[in-house]
């Protein structure tokens, strides 16, 4: 079986150099599978740079993506995000360091391990309700925050992983990733309320 990493890294090689849609980028993934795409977008918040237009986007089509994945459905996409021209050039090397990260997950992964966790009926429908939760996490509006979008981009590059290998370990490590992520959030809510609460005491109290 060709790495994951392999057939991301060949689709980033070609990517058009002016800029690209994400037309063109389900396009270059080709027959690979809805998986493939998923860890392809979710890379590029591995990265904690800033890259305009991709947040929206990419999360989005990750969500439409896991919806399809739930569904049995083929791909549907808006027009308005499929043909919205990114950034070649500020994308490439967010996904070469990216690639790095990738490349260190997968070894960790081993196919076929557990790979009951990554089977079709009760815990496939967990894994595709799980996919949709963590791009729900990934669109979460705590996008300047530091780990608010890698966390749950990892769990989702654990997802695909994991069910592309059929690895149940890399599938629990999606599980754990979701799970991190929505503690993270709760903090950030909670301290947030809580200073907020505080204030409105100091001041008006």
């Amino acid at each position: 079986m060709e790495p994951l990493t392999t057939k991301i890294q060949d689709v980033v090689e070609k990517l058009p150099p002016d800029g690209v849609t994400l037309r063109e980028i389900v396009s270059l993934v080709g027959q690979d599978g809805l998986m493939i795409l998923i860890a392809f977008l979710s890379l590029i918040f591995i990265i904690p740079v800033s890259v305009p237009g991709v947040s929206t986007v990419f999360g989005a089509a990750i969500l439409m993506m896991s919806i399809s994945r739930l569904f049995n459905r083929d791909l549907w996409l808006p027009a308005s995000f499929q043909n919205r021209i990114i950034s070649t050039e500020k994308l490439l090397p967010v996904f070469r360091q990216a690639l790095t990260w990738l490349r260190r997950l997968e070894t960790v992964s081993r196919p076929h391990r557990m790979k009951s966790l990554a089977s079709n009926g009760l815990m496939g429908l967990l894994n595709n309700l799980s996919l949709i939760l963590g791009a729900i996490l990934l669109m979460a509006p705590f996008g300047l925050i530091p780990l608010s979008n890698t966390l749950p981009a990892l769990a989702l590059l654990f997802f695909a992983v994991g069910i592309v290998q059929r690895d149940g370990v890399c599938i629990l490590l999606g599980h754990a990733g979701n799970v991190c992520t929505i503690v993270y959030f709760s903090i950030l809510i909670g301290g947030g309320g809580l200073a907020f609460r505080q204030a409105w005491l100091y001041y008006f109290g």
